[in-house]
Formats: C-alpha cells, sequence, structure tokens
C-alpha cells in the first residue's frame, strides 16, 4: 500500500513538471505551490504521520468523552500512646489447651499436682505444662493438630463450674502484661488516586476511581495482625488502610438518570460508599461519598435505586442492597455439607438526602446487614493459632475465611450540616443494635466472647463538630468531638486514620486541624487526634466489650490512649 502511495505521489509530480513547462507564468507559480503540498503529503506518508495523526484526532475524541483528575498526598504520622494493662488472652488459651493435654498425658492428672508447680510462683504452672508438652511433644502435635475450637468447648463444659474457676485462677495470673508506651516517632504514606469520569449519554455517566496508598518502605500488601480490624487485607479497606504500591480499585459504577424521563435512576458497581458526610469538611472538599460516614467508610459493591423529588427541599430517596462476602465462590463451599455451608453478607436499607440547600444540609441513613459472619475473607499474618494459642511458625501468610454465620446488625444515623457565615458545621447522631444466633467461634460472637451465650446488645455514638474559614478563603481551621459507649460499632474500617477509624472508637476523641491552601492545586493539611479508649474491641463486632480500666483478659493489646499528629501535602491535579 504504502508503495502504491509512493509511485502515486511520483505519477503526480511527473504530470506536474509536464504541465510547468507548457504554462504560463502564473500557472507555474500555482504548480509551484501544489507541488510543495505535495511534497509535505510526501514526506507525511514516508514517515508513516497519517496514522499518528488519525490516532491523535481519535484519541482527543476519546478525551472528550473522558474527564480526568487525580489527586497525590504524601503525609507523615506520629504515633505516641499507652497500651492498656491486660491479661494476655492467647496465653490463657494456649494454656488451656496445654492443660488438657496434659489432663491426658500426665500421671499427675491436673497441672495443679505437678512437682514443678509452686503456688508461690505464678508462672510455675506453665513450666509444669511445657514439660509435659517436651516429654510427649510427638502426642502433642498429633493433638493439636486435631484440636477444633468444638473441641475446647466440649472440653471446658465437662469440667464443674468450681474447677473451672480455680484452673482461671490458676492459669490467668501469670498471662499478666503491665501498661506500656508504644512509639511510632516518624511514619510516612503515600497516596494517589486517578479520578475517571464518562458521560456515555445524555442520561448514563461512568464514575471511577482508582488508588495506591502505601507506607513508605512497605509493598507487601499483607500485615501481621495486631488485634486491630485495619490489620487485615480485606475487599472492604484496600484503599483506605495503606496496602501496597498496587492501585486497586476504590469506585467503578454506573448511573442512569432520569428514567422515563422522571427523578427515578438506577446505579450499579462498586459503590461510592466511602469518605461520605460530614467528613468532606474536614478534608476541605466537597462531599465525596453517598451514605453518612458516621457508619459507613467502607467498599462494597452493590445497586442502588433512588428518586430525586421534585420539590425545593431538594430530596433524595435511595435504597441501596450490596453484598458483604460472597460464600459461593473462591471459599470451598463444595468441599462442606450443605448444613455447613455459609450464607451470604447482605446489605440492604435507606439513605435519604431529607434537605439539601447550599447552607443546609440533613441526611438519614439505615440499614441492616444480614447473616453476618465472624470476619471477612483476607489475607493476614497470623502470629498465633487462635483455637490453640500456639505461636504460627514462619510467619506464613494465610487465607482467612469466616466460619459462622453469627446474626443481623441494625445501623441508622442522623445528620445535620450547615454553613453560617464563615462557620461549616455539623451534629449527627448513630445507632446500631445486634440480633445474634447461638453461634460463637475463637474470636467470639456477635458482641460475646467465645464461650458466652450471645444477647443482644445496642450501642450509640454522636459526632459534632465545626470548622471556621478565614477571610483569606486560604486557611480553615476546625474542630471535632466524638464518643461511643460500650457496644458501640459501625462499618468504618476503611476510614483514612492510620490508628484506626476515630469513629469507631468505644471512648472519646478529639481532633483539631489546620487547612492551608498554598495555591489552586495543592494544600498542607496539619491534624492532631487525640483518642482516649474506654473499652476493648473498637471497631469489632466481635467478642465481649471490656473496661479497659479492669485490666481485663484480652485476645492481643488494646491502646489506653494515643495521639496521632499527621502533616500531609494535597496535590490535586
Amino acid at each position: 500500500m504504502k508503495r502504491l502511495i509512493n509511485l502515486c505521489l511520483v505519477a503526480t509530480l511527473i504530470l506536474a513538471s509536464g504541465l510547468a513547462w507548457a504554462a504560463d507564468k502564473a500557472t507555474e507559480e500555482k504548480i509551484k505551490k501544489l507541488e510543495k503540498e505535495i511534497e509535505d503529503l510526501k514526506e507525511i506518508v514516508v514517515d508513516e504521520e497519517i496514522p499518528a495523526r488519525l490516532d491523535k484526532v481519535e484519541r482527543k475524541s476519546a478525551m472528550d468523552r473522558l474527564l480526568f483528575t487525580g489527586e497525590l498526598r504524601v503525609a507523615v504520622d506520629n504515633i505516641d500512646g499507652t497500651q492498656a494493662a491486660y491479661f494476655n488472652g492467647m496465653t490463657l488459651q494456649k494454656g488451656l489447651v496445654d492443660t488438657l493435654f496434659y489432663t491426658q498425658s500426665s500421671p499427675f492428672g491436673l497441672p495443679m499436682y505437678d512437682p514443678l508447680y509452686n503456688p508461690e510462683d505464678p508462672t510455675s504452672v506453665y513450666a509444669a505444662l511445657a514439660a509435659n508438652v517436651q516429654e510427649n511433644y510427638a502426642d502433642y502435635l498429633y493433638f493439636t493438630d486435631h484440636f477444633t475450637f468444638q473441641d475446647l468447648k466440649d472440653n471446658m463444659a465437662m469440667f464443674p463450674p468450681e474447677m473451672q474457676q480455680a484452673l482461671m485462677g490458676l492459669l490467668v495470673p501469670a498471662t499478666f502484661v503491665p501498661e506500656r508506651d508504644y512509639t511510632n516517632d516518624i511514619m510516612y504514606t503515600t497516596r494517589m488516586r486517578l479520578n475517571v469520569k464518562a458521560e456515555v449519554t445524555e442520561n448514563i455517566k461512568f464514575d471511577g476511581r482508582l488508588v495506591m496508598h502505601k507506607v513508605w518502605g512497605d509493598s507487601t500488601g499483607v500485615q501481621v495482625f495486631n488485634g486491630q480490624p485495619n490489620s487485615m487485607n480485606i475487599d472492604g479497606t484496600t484503599v483506605g488502610v495503606p496496602h501496597s504500591d498496587l492501585v486497586h480499585v476504590d469506585r467503578a459504577f454506573f448511573s442512569w438518570n432520569h428514567i422515563g424521563g422522571t427523578g427515578v435512576y438506577l446505579s450499579a458497581g462498586r459503590r461510592p460508599s466511602t469518605f461520605g458526610p460530614p467528613k468532606e469538611i474536614r478534608e476541605g472538599r466537597l462531599r465525596a461519598g453517598t451514605p453518612t460516614g458516621h457508619i459507613v467508610d467502607f467498599q462494597f459493591d452493590g445497586i442502588t435505586a433512588g428518586w430525586v423529588l421534585d420539590n425545593d427541599w431538594g430530596t433524595v430517596l435511595r435504597f441501596c442492597y450490596g453484598l458483604g462476602f460472597e460464600s459461593g465462590f473462591g471459599n470451598g463451599d463444595q468441599l462442606t455439607a450443605p448444613a455447613d455451608r455459609l450464607k451470604d453478607v447482605n446489605l440492604g436499607g435507606f439513605n435519604i438526602d431529607v434537605y439539601n440547600s447550599d447552607r443546609m444540609f440533613v441526611q438519614l441513613t439505615a440499614f441492616r446487614a444480614m447473616d453476618v459472619t465472624d470476619g471477612f475473607t483476607s489475607l493476614v499474618v497470623m502470629p498465633n493459632d487462635p483455637v490453640t494459642g500456639n505461636p504460627i511458625p514462619g510467619s506464613p501468610v494465610l487465607r482467612m475465611s469466616p466460619s459462622e454465620n453469627l446474626g443481623d446488625m441494625d445501623l441508622f444515623a442522623f445528620l445535620v450540616e450547615r454553613t453560617d457565615g464563615p462557620v461549616n458545621w455539623f451534629v449527627s447522631y448513630a445507632a446500631n443494635s445486634s440480633n445474634p444466633e447461638n453461634v460463637t467461634t475463637p474470636f467470639g460472637g456477635l458482641f460475646s466472647d467465645p464461650f458466652d451465650i450471645p444477647e443482644s446488645h445496642s450501642g450509640s455514638s454522636f459526632y459534632a463538630g465545626l470548622r471556621w474559614n478565614l477571610p483569606n478563603d486560604r486557611t480553615q481551621l476546625g474542630l471535632e468531638f466524638n464518643t461511643g459507649d460500650e457496644y458501640w460499632f459501625n462499618f468504618s474500617q476503611a476510614a483514612d486514620d492510620i490508628v484506626l477509624s476515630k469513629l469507631a472508637t468505644r471512648g472519646d476523641v478529639w481532633e483539631f486541624y489546620w487547612n492551608q491552601q498554598l495555591n489552586d492545586h495543592a494544600m498542607l493539611r496539619l491534624s492532631a487526634i487525640d483518642y482516649n479508649y474506654e473499652y476493648s474491641g473498637s471497631g469489632w463486632h466481635l467478642g465481649a466489650p471490656k473496661d479497659l480500666a479492669s485490666m481485663p483478659v484480652l485476645g492481643f493489646p488494646t491502646y489506653n490512649d494515643v495521639l496521632n499528629i499527621r502533616l500531609a501535602l494535597n496535590l490535586r491535579f
């Protein structure tokens, strides 16, 4: 094809040259101009620029349909806190399992009759258990390899209550861990967001966001479990919690608006369920998510059917459905008996913008999480076996799958935002309630410990804040407060708070921040979040909350108080 084009060009040049010999002067000038244009065209063909130019046209046409924006944030955090005094539940769990093995393998029957046990030395009982394990190690490995949580519950039930109390009195004292300081002087993170929008038709639009969020010096994507819910790599937190240098899909959904010429719309895909109101106030940006951030800051896939009412209030009614856990794909349910297969975790509820104007926003959110499991499908490095309490050698990356459906969880939130002169302020109230099944796992049931019978419990939280916008239109000063009671729980595991979602706290939290707009694209943000925990289990629906002042038995250490100071530079483009 290229040769044919060249030949045609040469023939054209020859013809032009022949005509030039017979033309007058005016005609010669016209032909020379034509020759120059032909030479330009020849260069384009020889250099194969026509496809490139067509590609540019096509690319420009595509770009006209797509809108790309982005944000890069580099942050440095300082974390300074204390871990509450507690009795180590993992050590206690190992002690219980080793005691059960002791009763089967030692001639003394129970460790309190072992010659190595000294009543004046609480740690001596563990020395006796360890010696018995060492003497019968092969049998111990067989015992623990075939030991299940149900075995633990059944064996403990065989002891009369007074014997159980005596056993706990024997094992618990040596597991005490005093209050300890915890400090991370400097931790750097980088978060990159790439937003893409496309107007497919007049009424159909696409929205997407890709995110990379990582701690400097860590791209493993898998963390060591430390008792905090944000130390597990799960589907709902891959962009809120620092993960790795991989780019993940935060949201990808279409919206079909004005269906049938009405205010009805439909939207489906990976939902905009993170950074919802009122979180945009502290971030100094526009609203970035749909549901109230007080109870939902968690990625999920689902569908929304909405109706934009034709009234002066700007009311929008939405019914939302989502899936929190798919039991039938990737979880090996085909390998289990029908009675042992889990149900999907379905999410359903209403999100209503009651009133929306330039000065005021009122939102109501209510939803139910049905057949909640004892965890999320995740990748994690688990330091201890949750059944036997034994250390897991080699720190392998484990794929954790839920093992039980624990019941349902209801959540509700009511939010009011206002702008009055230079001040933006808000108040939000939220509540939750559990509807448990009579099921527990090694980590417990809904708000219950592993050996308890689950009961229904309710919790609540209050959240308020204000932001003062200085007259220079570049400086913002803000103050926020939130508090949660003993049984408070929400789905905010994807919150961008490096310690833990502040809105999941069972206790009090204060935050002060200063946003300084450097230019139209760059903002400097300095914030200080002061956490004061009253109960254990913040962010968890598993296990009974414990008063931290009582030095409780806990599976992992938990903060008593912590101060997180962050300096961040945001660049938007």
